[in-house]
């Protein structure tokens, strides 16, 4: 049988498939189990009816656990009341691995508890959803670049003296020397754009200020293009250019995605 994912479940609607996955939670109602299936790609319901299964198979899915490893056969069938407009008429439930008091049940955790299970809070649906618009994002930012010609040069994580002011910086020793982490790539990006005409790095920055505030991070990463013969309106074109392709890009691949954050889509659209 056909091992398929879920984000691609319409294209087999009628048709008999197998879904590896992680039983990301589940409810019984009498003769019915209602198990949500989540495979890294999506989310979806699998129905497990009393007639349809072995009783082995029922009494299974009845004491499943929270993210036990496990594979689904069954029929896709369209369902309108789905978010994803399908679910799974079950056939058949393997369970791969037992999971054992996972901790992250569905009720409200505090951010301390989520951040020291850090490793399993990725697997939320909030989590979920913000990995795959930044994972999209990433992929919009050097396609935009990349059709544009620009050349992609990788500016070194370890570097001898500052870019942005000295007082922000993580020192290192390397090796008896004074080193430090990248603060940005810019000096090494202006070399670039002396030889290709038009570059730019895309990598993780580092900045030395203490502060719990969403505006001040340690570490992040930053795109940094180049462009020799520039002036200050072929500045600011590119960069109104470039925002407006990452809003579409992200509006056309990870609108759901967006929807599940609450985030106001009207606003971008009129960007876009």
């Amino acid at each position: 049988m056909k091992q398929v994912y879920i984000e691609e479940i319409a294209r087999y609607e009628g048709e008999k498939v197998r879904i590896e996955g992680w039983l990301y939670n589940k409810r019984s109602s009498g003769k019915l189990h209602f198990l949500q299936l989540r495979d890294g790609t999506g989310i979806i319901q699998c129905v497990v009816f009393q007639g349809d299964v072995t009783p082995e198979v029922f009494e299974l899915a009845g004491k499943l656990s929270q993210e036990s490893s496990i594979v689904v056969t069954g029929k896709v069938r369209a369902d309108e009341r789905s978010p994803i407009g399908f679910e799974i008429g079950v056939e058949g439930v393997e369970l791969v691995h037992e999971a054992v008091d996972y901790p992250i049940t569905p009720k409200e955790h505090g951010i301390a508890f989520l951040l020291d299970h850090r490793h399993l809070w990725l697997r939320s649906s909030r989590q979920f959803a913000i990995l795959r618009i930044r994972s999209r994002l990433v992929h919009a930012c050097r396609n935009y670049f990349d059709d544009r010609g620009f050349v992609l040069l990788d500016a070194p994580i370890f570097t001898p003296s500052a870019c942005e002011g000295t007082t922000t910086l993580f020192e290192t020793d390397y090796f008896g020397e004074k080193a430090y982490l990248t603060q940005s790539g810019q000096l090494y990006m202006e070399a670039g754009a002396a030889a290709f005409g038009k570059v730019y790095c895309f990598g993780p920055t580092f900045r030395a200020e203490k502060s719990k505030t969403r505006r001040h991070l340690t570490e992040f990463w930053m795109i940094e293009p180049e462009v020799a013969w520039s002036d200050l309106n072929d500045n600011m074109d590119l960069a109104e250019d470039f925002f407006v392709y990452i809003v579409q890009d992200i509006l056309k691949h990870r609108r759901k995605e967006l929807e599940a954050l609450g985030r106001d889509i009207g606003r971008l659209e009129k960007v876009a």
